[in-house]
């Protein structure tokens, strides 16, 4: 469980093919002493298992594997040595829940229509599968890439976003551009009303 607010951007610093999987190394600023074998890591909102550990070069290094569906279903599939993903450890209870409740189970792949900056903000209209388009409410919440986000409108499958300078500086975001294609995870609770409302 996360709550879409955002830790660290780490490295994409290998990847190698195993079978029908992927490993993949990931360089952090994470203590490498907080993390345990087995730890669940959002990666670009995609909840992925720490599987090896290290340091290397003053920084900590860990493996995660992508298996078949992950790679189907999210971005994973398309990173590149050099990428870089937004990364935010599993709440621990205690934990402040800023941001709404995320699963790190991404429900499609969303793409990036237009990008618009003023005021050292961007306002992004993001277009929606539309299959999950039907979740998506203005006021509402949404994960993208592991970002936790207010629906500002929606038109159809399509919904805009506002990003303020600090989101923009410390995840992924400040270097989208109109086409590229993120991980979306619509709102639990959007799911679950829509889900009770088909029973009755």
């Amino acid at each position: 469980m996360f709550t879409g607010i955002i830790t660290d951007v780490g490295d994409i610093v290998s990847i190698a093919p195993r079978g029908d999987l992927k490993r993949i190394r990931v360089a952090c600023a994470y203590d490498r002493d907080t993390i345990a074998l087995g730890a669940s890591i959002a990666h670009a909102g995609v909840c992925l298992t720490v599987v090896a550990l290290a340091q290397e070069n003053g920084r900590t290094v860990y493996d995660i594997d992508a298996a078949a569906e992950t790679l189907a279903k999210t971005t994973v599939a398309e990173w590149t040595v050099g990428a870089r993903v937004n990364l935010e450890r599993a709440l621990k209870i205690g934990d402040e829940l800023g941001g709404h409740i995320v699963t790190g189970h991404v429900d499609g792949i969303a793409r990036i229509v237009s990008r618009d900056d003023f005021d050292a903000m961007a306002r992004f209209w993001i277009e929606a599968p539309k299959e999950l388009a039907r979740f998506i409410a203005a006021k509402g919440s949404v994960a993208l890439d592991g970002v936790s986000l207010t629906v500002n409108e929606v038109e159809g499958a399509r919904f805009s976003i506002l990003l303020i300078p600090h989101t923009l500086a410390v995840t992924t975001f400040g270097a989208r551009i109109a086409g590229d294609v993120i991980n979306l995870e619509v709102d639990l609770m959007a799911r679950y009303a829509a889900r009770l409302a088909e029973r009755i």
